[in-house]
């Protein structure tokens, strides 16, 4: 999702900068931790084969063994959502969803986002590394949003949405199921801003909202 070396907005200092990153988004394509993770967290929770044959049913079977290094198909990340649920579940699925969400935030911090930059927002007040973050977070949104339309307003709450998020296409749900977005931007949000920020969706497209809407809260 996210890769960056923060430089800050403060005067004089640059605006948090893209790196490590293919130089031109891939429309309708999304970073493969939406895959990977999911398979790391669904083995946890149901096993191998059984994770195995969720994904047989979503025709990507192969990525069990060939796990992917490229931007994936939105499409793809779609299809085995919806197994998954059909598979064991909305509400453990929201759970697994939630895990893998965790997981991609985990492996950002590790491998994304450097350490350098990582000290310098948390030696910073909450409201001005939000504020950093959230322009990282702008500059990769091709990355997890794919075609859908990404946007950031900061406040009280910071309200992040994604319109026509791709992985809600055809979906219909009664409460909002974005759980694996929820839980990557809490992940990052707790880490880098505040231990005691929370991410909620407050609506979804799922739903028949417009857009997925998060509210990032902080103390």
């Amino acid at each position: 999702m996210v890769a960056t070396d923060v430089r800050g907005d403060a005067p004089g200092r640059r605006s948090a900068r893209a790196a490590h990153v293919p130089a031109r988004p891939l429309h309708g394509r999304i970073g493969p931790n939406a895959i990977t993770r999911i398979a790391q967290a669904l083995r946890d929770e149901i096993g191998d084969a059984a994770t195995r044959a969720v994904f047989a049913r979503a025709a990507l079977g192969g990525y069990l063994d060939a796990p992917p290094r490229e931007m994936v198909d939105e499409a793809e990340v779609r299809r085995l959502h919806a197994e998954m649920g059909e598979a064991i579940g909305t509400v453990r699925a929201a759970g697994v969803a939630r895990e893998a969400g965790t997981l991609t935030g985990d492996y950002l911090l590790a491998r994304r986002i450097p350490g350098p930059a990582q000290a310098v927002l948390k030696r910073l007040p909450a409201a001005l590394a939000e504020r950093m973050l959230l322009a990282a977070v702008g500059r990769h949104a091709w990355t997890f949003a794919g075609s859908g339309r990404f946007t950031a307003t900061p406040g009280a709450p910071t309200v992040v949405e994604i319109a026509d998020n791709p992985l809600c296409r055809g979906i219909v749900a009664d409460a909002p199921a974005c759980h694996y977005h929820a839980a990557t931007f809490e992940r990052l949000w707790r880490t880098l801003v505040s231990p005691r920020a929370r991410v909620v969706e407050t609506a979804c497209c799922a739903c028949g909202a417009p857009a997925c809407r998060f509210e990032l809260r902080r103390p």
